[in-house]
């Protein structure tokens, strides 16, 4: 069964920082792209960046590019979301997706709020 747990998520000032994990069991981690897709309050699924199986090739939303770093780690079944420059309009929950896109299994999510 895939579990993906999601944390790191939290409040913070416009212009702060948050790092997102998520800890990934029930299948080959390794041997699957994966993604960060967020919903906002009152809105759709919106998908963030994704990252191939290697960690060698990545992509981003143009909402996001530039401020948010995804990376993995493969011995720690381990995916994570660097987010630099947070903006009012990032407040959302976070999730991580198997696969490339919004559409694989999802963890339950953490909550990030960009707030003063």
């Amino acid at each position: 069964e895939v579990q993906l747990v999601e944390f790191g998520g939290g409040l913070v000032q416009p212009g702060g920082s948050l790092r997102l994990s998520c800890g990934a069991s029930g299948f080959t981690f390794s041997s699957y792209s994966m993604s960060w897709v967020r919903q906002a309050p009152g809105k759709g699924l919106e998908w963030v960046s994704a990252i191939d199986s290697g960690g060698g090739i990545t992509s981003y939303a143009d909402s996001v590019k530039g401020r948010f770093t995804i990376s993995r780690d493969n011995a720690k079944n381990t995916l994570y979301l660097q987010m630099n420059s947070l903006k009012p309009e990032d407040t959302a929950v976070y999730y991580c997706a198997k696969g490339w896109g919004p559409g694989g299994s999802r963890g339950q999510g953490t909550q990030v709020t960009v707030s003063s």
